[in-house]
């Protein structure tokens, strides 16, 4: 992973801010307040630990969000993962009711996010659905008791009728 602090750019505005001071090397290292040895290797490119980057933030001038490079974040589970996980940390479920709870979720998960239809239903104060959006409804509602019900961990009684 790259480094989350700009080392280029911290390099060439202390560079920039030395030549535009006038200041050698070690005159700059004296006036930031920042070693020698690490001013040097600042402007090769490395990075200073966090007072030292701090006392060259402020001796250039700028803010030190000016040197953080945005990182992107990347899922690397899927969800039904991070639910299983979560589960699995509930110490009020046994290792089995927490597999039989990943799994449904799981099925449902695989069942429902790849079918990803461009209607919408909007549920408003009015007394019908267009066609469309009923039948939509009608069939999501299907498929859902169908997935449940298929799943053997719930046993014969859901708990609801059909």
């Amino acid at each position: 992973m790259d480094d989350p602090i700009d080392a280029d750019e911290l390099r060439r505005r202390v560079v920039e801010r030395r030549r535009e001071l006038g200041l050698s090397l070690r005159a700059a290292a004296e006036d930031s307040g920042v070693p020698f040895n690490t001013l040097s290797r600042v402007e090769k490119g490395h990075l200073p630990d966090l007072a030292n980057f701090s006392r060259l933030v402020a001796w250039v001038g700028l803010d030190p969000a000016a040197f953080f490079r945005a990182t992107p974040r990347v899922r690397t589970e899927s969800t039904p993962a991070v639910i299983r996980t979560s589960l699995h940390a509930d110490r009020h479920l046994t290792p089995d009711a927490a597999d039989q709870i990943a799994e449904l979720v799981n099925q449902l998960y695989t069942k429902l996010a790849t079918q990803i239809d461009d209607a919408a239903v909007h549920l408003r104060a009015q007394t019908t659905f267009t066609p469309g959006a009923a039948k939509l409804m009608d069939v999501l509602v299907e498929q859902l008791q169908g997935a449940l019900l298929a799943d053997d961990t719930l046993g014969a009684e859901p708990g609801w009728e059909v």
